[in-house]
């Protein structure tokens, strides 16, 4: 058992040792101690209070001593406020309110939750409840990150991710990660995509008005919460989900002359890149290609959008996609080619910080077309540009 006179040093302030005795099969002291007398303020009101209501006794846990598990019962004084005509607990230096254990008690868990490789080993040497633990241990890394946060940057990117599946519906759930493409880190992770679930959970991060640039994918959720949150972003339809655009007519069609055989090679290499495949695969491909003109048409315009991300720079990007979309000549000069070679550009904005506004897209996504000479960008509500006038095609 530690000695009294250490006991009597490690006492927090304002506490006066009474006295103390141990369990020794449980290696525990318990220490007795009063609160110092002195004035006292209302918490309501502030005013002085010195008129005695009763007094409490507080069993409370500390820090270990020397392999002792430390419990303090505290006997407090309970005043009188006679503006408020309500009692009140005198506070003691080191415990939180309503709390029962003290702040370095706390500080040593979280310590521990950091050394040890094992929770259930933390919980069984600090004798405290699964509850209590991972409480305390969220509590500490939600402030951590809080130290670490920093304002909303000017181009952040929002996607969804399957988190789980859920058993008793028979769905899957998804969470909405937001993440910052100048810092190159995640910023931060919703439970679920819907928009009051994303403005309740990012309210408490300043400085929206920052954003300039959304990357996301086309759905009308995400397009809804990033108009309304950001008032001053512009938003970038997502590489991905632009170049999955033709992949849903390639199948109809392929369905169309094939059925749904999904054990057919061929399935596979309509929908894969084209730079990928090897010389046979292509071989293979093109030469069934030949005999279906139609289909031939809407893998080219699928080959031609990522010809077109393999384009470095913004300038070579914009002379590429002038080339394809205003050359009469051009074989894939049909309307489904030109739609979706008009949002293949809206990725270039995310890595060449370039905007461009380009014609027809309102037919697909009901926008508002406006011309810039320089780069696109696809907004929910209109498209809108870098410079102060607009410009012709």
């Amino acid at each position: 058992m530690p000695d009294v006179s250490l006991i009597r040093g490690l006492l927090l302030p304002e506490l006066s040792f009474v006295r103390s005795h141990s369990i020794f099969p449980a290696r525990t002291v318990v220490v007795e101690v009063n609160k110092d007398a002195r004035e006292e303020f209302c918490p309501k009101c502030a005013t002085r209070s010195v008129s005695g209501y009763d007094r409490r006794r507080v069993r409370v846990k500390d820090a270990q001593l020397r392999g002792y598990q430390v419990r303090l019962i505290v006997s407090k004084r309970r005043l009188w406020c006679k503006p408020c005509r309500k009692p009140f607990t005198e506070p003691v230096p080191g415990i939180r309110k309503g709390a029962r254990h003290t702040e370095r008690y706390g500080r040593a868990l979280l310590r521990a939750c950091e050394l040890y490789s094992d929770l259930k080993q933390v919980r069984r040497d600090f004798r405290c409840s699964a509850g209590f633990l991972y409480s305390a241990l969220y509590r500490h890394l939600e402030l951590e990150r809080r130290k670490h946060l920093y304002p909303w940057p000017d181009v952040i990117g929002l996607d969804e991710h399957f988190f789980r599946r859920n058993k008793q519906f028979r769905t899957r759930d998804f969470v909405s990660m937001v993440v910052d493409f100048r810092g190159k880190r995640l910023m931060e992770v919703v439970d679920g995509r819907t928009i009051a679930k994303l403005e309740s959970a990012l309210a408490y991060i300043p400085g929206r008005e920052n954003v300039r640039l959304v990357a996301l994918d086309m759905s009308d959720v995400y397009k809804g919460f990033a108009k309304r949150f950001f008032p001053n972003a512009r938003l970038v339809a997502d590489k991905f989900h632009v170049l999955r655009l033709l992949n849903p007519a390639l199948t109809r069609r392929r369905k169309d002359i094939t059925g749904d055989r999904r054990s057919l090679s061929i399935r596979r290499l309509l929908l894969r890149n084209g730079f990928a495949l090897d010389f046979w695969q292509r071989l293979e491909l093109h030469r069934w290609l030949d005999r279906y003109p139609e289909l031939r048409e809407l893998y080219q315009a699928k080959e031609a959008l990522h010809r077109f991300y393999r384009t470095r720079g913004t300038g070579r990007a914009t002379r590429a996609f002038r080339k394809l979309i205003d050359n009469p000549t051009d074989p894939l000069e049909g309307p489904i080619f030109q739609v979706c070679a008009e949002h293949a550009l809206m990725r270039r904005l995310t890595r060449n910080s370039a905007i461009l506004a380009i014609p027809r897209l309102h037919s697909l996504c009901a926008l508002e077309p406006i011309y810039h000479p320089t780069a696109i960008l696809w907004s929910s509500a209109v498209l809108h540009t870098i410079g102060d006038k607009p410009c012709s095609s």
